[in-house]
């Protein structure tokens, strides 16, 4: 290990991509704690009291590194563009100019990301605006629909320190994007990736420390041999991987006889990665925002509160706090549903048949045709459903462990709602590291040198 890590600083180059990558990060973390111009930093600390209570706002201080609460230049975080480069892919299915583009090659990826970077600008915009209205009144949406008299421009909200709030997130969110690209062109690794291991792998010191505070040290020890038991269930998952062999026939062109080689087709286990858990809260984000926009009427005297009173009752009860039994299993419903989702999307079994046909291969034993399509259909549903279950589990099960040790059954530990989503941490953060030390790996083994992976 030593030694594989001594190689990576002899090569030059290595060692400068190295070296290009930790400073960008650096830039990024510090730019999570620089608060935007025109907010009362004295009022930040009632949204880090709130984020300490789990639920949606907890989520989105996952995936920012913390820079939400601290309402700073990257509060946004990369999130805008994961969520463009997801509706991108999705529309690539039901747009044929953006198929198109898709089998252009490199020329048209520069399209396709093009307008990904214009949609990502459009939603952080949007998101941007909406989160500046939410927190103005201490972000009551995230709050059981309780708004605290905590006002983040001190009673001084107007038109234009709004609109600086506005472009300063969005231009935080175009900057952060400039550096996750040049991560990747100049750095090693996926620079998106790296920014989201980033955010997410600063938590967890804090998030232990509160552990550690609240119950003492026989606790956290306890959730650190839970933490490492997720983390080696989850390397072994991401590993996992079905190798459907093809069989490509010979054929002579001129004097010369090309073909007879066999390879395979690579299905992973949990092909979705993250992108499922994204999607569920997204979606169970919605009602928390549409329940503050409803006509509410509460009760008074001997009139009962209106249907939009009561629905809002219910989100806040179910939704908010994101310990709820309700949430937990829609989560967990909603998170298996993606899984077959964008793994559809991902893998078409149409195209994939297609093109081994038109390549002159075939899967042993199996027709060329409608019966392969058949066939990897079938293959591809069968290793997706315990992919689906897995990841569930692991964004389900340490948050409800958590809850029944340091919450005593109920949900009024902080530091049980704080970790309770270390097991979507632990599941991005080993994605992103193992892709990135294969890069390293391929790297050293280039040069000669042994690297970290074994096979």
């Amino acid at each position: 290990m030593l030694s594989s890590m001594q190689n990576m600083f002899k090569v030059p180059d290595l060692r400068n991509k190295i070296l290009f990558t930790l400073l960008m990060l650096g830039l990024y973390r510090l730019g999570a704690h620089i608060p935007v111009p025109g907010i009362d930093v004295g009022a930040l600390k009632q949204l880090q009291q709130q984020a300490k209570n789990g639920g949606v706002l907890g989520f989105l201080q996952l995936f920012s590194g913390g820079a939400i609460t601290q309402f700073a230049v990257f509060a946004l975080g990369i999130m805008p563009y994961i969520t463009s480069s997801i509706i991108m892919q999705i529309l690539a299915v039901v747009i044929p100019k953006l198929e198109q583009w898709q089998e252009q090659g490199a020329v048209g990826q520069r399209k396709i990301t093009q307008w990904t970077r214009y949609l990502t600008i459009a939603i952080a915009i949007m998101q941007s605006t909406g989160l500046t209205f939410l927190f103005q009144k201490g972000g009551g949406g995230f709050n059981g629909g309780n708004p605290t008299n905590t006002d983040l421009f001190a009673g001084k909200a107007n038109a234009g320190r709004i609109l600086l709030v506005v472009v300063t997130l969005t231009a935080g969110t175009a900057l952060l994007m400039w550096m996750g690209e040049l991560i990747t062109q100049r750095g090693i690794g996926n620079g998106m990736s790296l920014l989201i291991f980033g955010s997410v792998v600063s938590r967890l010191p804090a998030n232990f420390g509160a552990v550690k505070a609240e119950s003492g040290i026989g606790v956290m020890l306890g959730i650190a041999v839970l933490f490492t038991g997720v983390m080696v269930a989850i390397v072994f998952m991401e590993q996992g991987t079905r190798r459907i062999p093809v069989q490509f026939a010979k054929r002579v062109v001129g004097r010369r006889m090309y073909g007879g080689q066999s390879t395979y087709i690579p299905l992973k286990v949990n092909s979705a990665g993250v992108i499922p858990i994204i999607f569920a809260s997204s979606v169970l984000y919605l009602p928390i925002i549409l329940s503050q926009v409803l006509p509410v009427q509460e009760p008074s005297g001997d009139q009962p509160g209106n249907w939009a009173y009561g629905v809002q009752r219910f989100v806040d009860t179910h939704f908010v706090r994101g310990t709820d039994w309700f949430y937990l299993l829609t989560y967990g419903v909603l998170i298996i549903g993606f899984s077959y989702f964008y793994t559809a999307i991902q893998f078409d079994p149409h195209k994939q048949a297609d093109q081994i046909r038109k390549q002159g291969g075939f899967i042993p034993g199996i027709r060329p045709g409608p019966q392969t399509e058949r066939y990897l259909a079938r293959i591809l549903n069968r290793i997706t459903l315990p992919g689906a279950l897995f990841i569930a589990a692991v964004a389900l099960v340490p948050a409800f462990i958590l809850g029944q040790v340091l919450g005593g059954g109920g949900s009024t530990s902080t530091a049980g709602t704080q970790l309770g989503f270390f097991g979507i941490s632990i599941l991005i953060a080993v994605g992103v590291a193992l892709e990135t030390m294969k890069q390293i790996d391929s790297q050293l083994m280039m040069r000669n040198y042994e690297g970290f992976l074994k096979t």
